[in-house]
């Protein structure tokens, strides 16, 4: 036994048995899971093929969107190919688009969402087309905001989980200054929209939004997370503007990367985000160690709490990276994302179908030769990926299946943490197989006071955390380790 900054140390040995085991499990973990079809055209070259974005309907069908020279183009998948391409819009109405910006998709079912910017951006408005079955046919557009001489840019959407959309985008006074995200929520699918809420400038007063990155908007139950890059006074890391009443209101904020990337110039380049349970996971690029390369950061919504930026790969002769794209499904999350490796472009995914054993350190490369923007949409045991090909002109689309986890195979039992008794008057006993050396532990108080830090050093660990010189009140505990983390909330009495 031993006592090491107020926790009680109790050590198990491991039977040598149980570690050969674990070891396999996170070796086999590393390999890929997916099996891939070929890569097939998702609409012909002129059609363009520029910032694809996709989304699954009810069926679990693809839905795919792109920009085409002012166009918001449109096709979804009709059980053995893509329809033919068509127009979101009249052709009166051109919108703003390139490689690294432009319109965006939601789906809740078959009810489909896409936003735009009305070009020139000094002067246009941002718009909403709703489609009620499946992208079958869509709506007059719809004006979004309500700035009066205010300027607006980069609109996104995600959908509450009743199927309304909430729509972010940057709002600027009427000379594109004071760069801010706001939020507006419709309550009647897209027919009109509240007036929008602030949800940036978290980082101090003075700061702006990065007025040249797109963001991201997801949400999950009540929660709401408005994905930006923040900048005060030319440091440009990714920040997460939060709200827990469903959009109407962001009364919370953090810096969700922590790299300190002081840039003078513009990235062009905007975080993703995607909710499971408790955990915010967002990917977003970073420069602060001189390369461009990609990042993902776990978030509890529970106690606000991050892991900062964790490089998703940082090879050597990997060149640069950029534009990830994040979603999931379940307990599956997968990651897309541009590189250049040794002079050739890739673009490459990394996937897991159980979150709690986190992104392994492998990824499978999906296209290779002039690849720029992607996403990805994962659904039913299938991933689905589109990109931009500027070798074929043509918006690109692979799938490919995997084996849906259950949680229920001894790997996941791996992952337990059981916490008793809470509340508790003197000591809190922590137990779990996944208590492992090299885990940091902390306790953390409402103020965000860390009251206990420590690494565990021992294999197969219980821990009596000695609360005795705690206050009564709510506690977190906080327990991180290599890409995951994971928060518990404690009751000293």
């Amino acid at each position: 036994m031993k006592l090491k900054h107020g926790i009680l140390l109790y050590f198990r040995p491991m039977m040598k048995l149980t570690v050969v085991f674990i070891f396999f499990c996170l070796q086999f973990s590393a390999f890929t899971q997916i099996s891939w079809k070929a890569a097939m055209d998702a609409a012909p070259p002129t059609s363009g093929n520029m910032h694809p974005r996709i989304v699954t309907d009810a069926s679990g069908d693809p839905l795919i969107l792109w920009y085409n020279a002012s166009r918001a183009m449109f096709t979804r998948w009709n059980g053995s190919s893509f329809d033919t391409p068509k127009f979101l819009h009249p052709a009166s109405l051109t919108v703003a688009g390139a490689g690294w910006m432009g319109p965006d998709i939601a789906a809740h079912g078959d009810t489909v969402y896409v936003v735009f910017k009305e070009t020139p951006e000094h002067d246009g408005v941002s718009w909403c087309v709703h489609s009620y079955d499946g992208g079958v046919t869509f709506s007059d557009p719809v004006q979004i905001e309500q700035i009066g001489e205010d300027l607006s840019r980069f609109p996104t959407v995600t959908t509450d989980d009743s199927g309304h959309p909430i729509v972010a985008f940057m709002k600027f006074n009427s000379h594109f200054g004071e760069a801010r995200w706001v939020v507006s929520r419709s309550d009647d699918y897209g027919v009109t929209f509240s007036p929008d809420v602030l949800a940036s400038g978290w980082s101090s007063g003075q700061s702006e939004a990065c007025d040249c990155c797109p963001g991201s908007i997801v949400a999950d139950g009540n929660r709401v997370a408005m994905l930006y890059r923040d900048n005060n006074s030319n440091l440009r890391d990714t920040w997460a503007g939060i709200s827990t009443d469903d959009g109407v209101t962001f009364n919370d904020g953090m810096n969700i990367d922590q790299q300190n990337w002081m840039i003078h110039a513009c990235p062009a380049s905007g975080p993703d985000g995607f909710i499971i349970g408790d955990t915010l996971y967002s990917v977003f690029m970073n420069g602060a160690n001189g390369k461009s390369r990609v990042y993902i950061s776990h978030t509890s919504l529970y106690d606000l709490t991050s892991t900062g930026g964790i490089p998703l790969a940082d090879d050597e002769d990997i060149a640069l990276q950029n534009f990830p794209r994040i979603d999931g499904d379940g307990s599956a999350l997968g990651v897309v994302w541009k590189q250049v490796v040794n002079g050739q472009d890739e673009l490459v995914l990394s996937f897991t179908s159980d979150v709690a054993l986190g992104l392994p350190a492998v990824y499978d490369t999906v296209d290779l030769d002039r690849t720029i923007n992607a996403d990805i949409a994962i659904r039913d045991g299938n991933v689905f990926v589109v990109w931009e090909d500027n070798a074929s002109g043509t918006v690109k689309f692979r799938s490919g299946t995997y084996e849906i986890t259950t949680g229920s195979s001894e790997t996941a039992q791996e992952t337990q943490v059981s916490i008793f008794p809470n509340p508790a008057d003197a000591n809190w006993t922590v137990e779990g197989a996944w208590l492992r050396p090299g885990m940091q532990l902390e306790v953390i108080n409402t103020a965000g006071r860390t009251m206990i830090s420590t690494v565990l050093q021992d294999d197969d660990t219980i821990l009596k955390i000695n609360n005795s010189f705690f206050s009564p009140g709510i506690y977190f505990l906080r327990l991180t380790y290599k890409n995951e983390v994971r928060s518990f909330k404690l009751m000293k009495v």
